[in-house]
C-alpha cells in the first residue's frame, strides 16, 4: 500500500501544511475539535503563539523558535482554512495580499524610487505610505486602524505615537513624569475613598502615561516589562532554592525572611559567583 505523501512529509512543505489543515476540517473525515473551531476560537491560540515566539527569541533559543514559528504559521493556516470553508478567501489570497503589500511599501527596491536614503527617512516613507492605505479605506481619524484586539501595552504606545505625528505630545519628558505624578496621587485618593471601577479607571490612566514615558525615553515598554518579569522570576527561583537547602517552602518562610533572600539575589547578581 502506497504512503500518504502528507502524513509522510513528501507532499511539499506548505502544500503538505495546507493539505493536513484542509483534511482536519473536512466535516465528514476530519477532527471533530478542529471542525467545530472559528475564528473567534483561534484568535487567543494566535496570540499566545506569537508571544511563545517572542520568548523563544528572548531565551535566544533557536530549535524552539523553529518550532514556534510553526505553531503561528498553523494559526495562519488554520484562520485561511476556516475563511476558505466559508467562501471568503483562501491562503494564496493571504499570501498574495502580504506580497503586494510589501511590494507597494518598498518602492526603493521593487520600483523606481531611490535606495539613497536614511533609516529616519524611510521610516517617515513608510508612515505616509500606510496613511494613504488607511485613507483609501476610509479611515481617516489619526487613531483609526490601530486594532483594538492588541494587548494594552501595544496599542497605548501605538495610539500614542499616532497622537504624536500630529503634535498631540509633550515636549519634554519632565512633564510625562510631573503627570506620573499626578496620576499616583490620583490613584491613592482613589484607593481611598472610590468604588472599584473608578479605582481600576485611574489605574488605567497611571498605566497609560508610564507607557508615554517609556516612548520618551525610547524604551520599548513591553520589552522592558518582559526583562522585569524575567528578573522577579529569575530571583524569586533563587529564593525558593535557598529556602529548600534549609529544608522550608515558601510557604513556610514569612515575608521577612524572603525579603531579605530577595536582597541576596540581588546581589548575587550585581556580583557573579
Amino acid at each position: 500500500m502506497p504512503k500518504d505523501p502528507t502524513t509522510h512529509g513528501s507532499h511539499g512543505s506548505m502544500p503538505r501544511l495546507l493539505e493536513i489543515m484542509r483534511r482536519l476540517r473536512d466535516p465528514d473525515s476530519g477532527c471533530p475539535w478542529d471542525i467545530e473551531q472559528d475564528f473567534g476560537t483561534i484568535a487567543p491560540y494566535t496570540i499566545e503563539e506569537a508571544y511563545e515566539v517572542a520568548d523563544a527569541i528572548e531565551r535566544a533559543d533557536w530549535d524552539e523558535l523553529r518550532g514556534e514559528l510553526g505553531d503561528l504559521l498553523l494559526q495562519v493556516v488554520f484562520h485561511a482554512q476556516i475563511a476558505d470553508d466559508r467562501g471568503l478567501f483562501a491562503f494564496d489570497d493571504v499570501a498574495n495580499a502580504i506580497a503586494d503589500k510589501m511590494v507597494a511599501r518598498h518602492p526603493h527596491v521593487f520600483g523606481d524610487e531611490s535606495r539613497d536614503k536614511s533609516a529616519e527617512q524611510q521610516t517617515r516613507d513608510w508612515e505616509a505610505i500606510k496613511a494613504a492605505e488607511r485613507a483609501d479605506k476610509a479611515q481617516t481619524g489619526v487613531l483609526d486602524g490601530v486594532a483594538v484586539g492588541l494587548p494594552a501595552l501595544l496599542r497605548a504606545l501605538k495610539l500614542q505615537k499616532r497622537a504624536a505625528r500630529v503634535g498631540f505630545d509633550w515636549p519634554e519628558t519632565t512633564q510625562v513624569l510631573d503627570k506620573i505624578a499626578e496620576e499616583s496621587a490620583e490613584l491613592v485618593e482613589a484607593a481611598e475613598t472610590l468604588p472599584q471601577d473608578k479605582i481600576e479607571e485611574e489605574m488605567g490612566d497611571l498605566l497609560f502615561v508610564m507607557t508615554n514615558l517609556a516612548r520618551h525615553l525610547e524604551v520599548d515598554p513591553e520589552a522592558a516589562l518582559r526583562r522585569a518579569n524575567a528578573k522577579f522570576t529569575r530571583r524569586f527561583a533563587r529564593i525558593e532554592d535557598w529556602l529548600a537547602e534549609a529544608g522550608k517552602t515558601p510557604e513556610q518562610s514569612d515575608l521577612a525572611e524572603m525579603d531579605a533572600l530577595w536582597n541576596r539575589a540581588k546581589a548575587a547578581e550585581r556580583t557573579p559567583d
